[in-house]
């Protein structure tokens, strides 16, 4: 990989070289750290909430307000990327970062932690969409698929090793030192991107629409704040969950309605007359619905089924995350060599298989059984995620990759909320049901029937994908 990134050194529209290993380096430290902190985090949930003092809802937003920080963001990234160079996103996206990680470090109360999530997301959110589009601009076609394979086997090591660190962290130290291990890396990232980062995408400046802002801001949001509150525990009834549905969905229409006539939109839908990449857009939506699912339901069935502590749930999930993130590279090769579908078939049906048989299992089965299904259900997702991705990006012409990136990202946070609050609604749903029909029963039978009708809902999902899946093409490549 590393040869191949030396040899490719000009884009299929400029002449200029590019330093890729130093970008790559930058770019990958960034990310990994990002994803990193977001993880290890959620495991710490169980923690803080004793620590601080606070309730289970008010805990959630830790997680909320993160994700509701990248759905106003990362829309509005179409735009950055237009406006200010590579250089000056990337060094302004780590200084987010920094002072996030830094105030959290610090952090004496819930408050100020609450703020230093919303600061680091204001970093990711510049930062994820950034990464995508400068990926798409210094690697040629015909090379994406590896150089998406590298970025995928550091974002999805960082779940990977997130929990068992943060579970070591937490009986050692405490949930601060999660910040304080971040710090250094991310200024060393810094100073790496201060070095040798250039600027590699066009300035156009476009007109700013305040309108377009407002009407993304109160959309993205209010569908992530609404499904976010539902799955925290208000319920789908709750007036405040109904009242951001509305909201959120009226905003986007009319948000979509204005973009489609305007000259020079903020974000261009018009993106989604090229098939292939809508066909891929779906498919890493519904990736990032059971990754972000599954990664919920499983640490608290571990924990409450089981009995462990947040450790020995990390160490559980710690081969699947590893084999996900070693398969990336892998299948980004094949992906390079023999195009997306043979891939994305058979992923989605190893994802639906594992997911069927995960809702199978019960307190008494062994951790060998989770940890093999985990691994399935992992390379399942890696065999669709990265080709589908790479491959509906491929398709779009280089005056929509500021678009098509800030849409997948976009989209990948409103994924991932969907996800998680339709994840937890069904298993409180299998869980009231078990104890209507099962009087006086335990609660860790109730658990396991609730974490059963969860995993039951990734799997259809999953299907879904598969049928999905039998209308993707490989795009052929154009050199510019």
């Amino acid at each position: 990989m590393e040869a191949a990134m030396q040899n490719t050194h000009t884009t299929a529209s400029s002449n200029k070289r590019f330093k890729i290993i130093p970008i790559m380096a930058a770019l990958l430290i960034s990310g990994f750290i990002g994803m990193f902190s977001e993880t290890a985090l959620n495991v710490a949930l169980n923690d803080l909430m004793q620590v601080l003092h606070i309730a289970p809802s008010t805990a959630q937003w830790l997680t909320t307000g993160y994700l509701l920080t990248l759905g106003i963001l990362v829309p509005v990234s179409g735009l950055l990327l237009q406006w200010f160079s590579t250089r000056q996103l990337f060094i302004t996206a780590l200084i987010f970062s920094i002072a996030g990680c830094l105030i959290a470090a610090l952090a004496p109360n819930f408050e100020l932690l609450l703020l230093a999530r919303v600061v680091q997301a204001i970093g990711t959110g510049i930062m994820l969409p950034l990464m995508f589009n400068t990926i798409l601009v210094i690697f040629p076609a015909e090379k994406r698929g590896a150089a998406m394979g590298i970025i995928g086997l550091v974002i999805m090591f960082a779940p990977a090793v997130g929990p068992t660190i943060a579970g070591l962290l937490i009986e050692n130290l405490s949930w601060h030192w999660i910040f304080w291990l971040s710090l250094p890396f991310l200024v060393l990232a810094l100073v790496c991107g201060i070095l040798f980062m250039q600027n590699v995408s066009t300035i156009t400046k476009p007109k700013i629409d305040l309108l377009s802002i407002i009407l993304s801001t109160i959309g993205f949001g209010g569908i992530v704040f609404g499904f976010s509150s539902a799955g925290e525990g208000g319920g789908w009834t709750s007036p405040k969950v109904i009242a951001s549905l509305i909201i959120g969905a009226a905003a986007l229409i009319l948000f979509g309605w204005r973009q489609m006539r305007m000259k020079k939109p903020m974000i261009n839908l018009r993106a989604f007359k090229y098939p292939m990449f809508t066909v891929g857009v779906i498919m890493v939506f519904i990736c990032m619905m059971i990754i972000l699912s599954s990664m919920l339901v499983l640490p608290l069935f571990l924990q409450g089924g089981f009995g462990k502590s947040a450790f020995y749930a990390g160490l559980i999930m710690l081969p699947g995350g590893i084999v996900n993130g070693l398969m990336s590279p892998v299948m980004g090769r094949l992906f390079d060599k023999y195009g997306p579908k043979w891939l994305v078939f058979p992923g989605f049906l190893v994802a639906a298989a594992a997911l069927w048989f995960f809702s199978g299992v019960t307190a008494a089965s062994a951790a060998f059984l989770i940890i093999v299904l985990h691994s399935c259900l992992m390379i399942g997702i890696s065999m669709v995620m990265m080709p589908a991705q790479t491959n509906g990006l491929n398709q779009l012409p280089r005056q929509f990759y500021p678009d098509g990136t800030a849409i997948m990202n976009t989209l990948q946070q409103v994924a991932g909320a969907i996800g998680t609050a339709v994840a937890v609604s069904m298993m409180t749903a299998g869980q009231e049901r078990y104890a209507e029909s099962h009087p006086g029963g335990n609660v860790v039978d109730s658990l396991t029937a609730g974490v059963s009708h969860a995993f039951m809902f990734g799997m259809i999902i999953a299907l879904v994908g598969f049928v999905i899946g039998l209308f993707m093409k490989r795009v052929p490549i154009k050199h510019e």
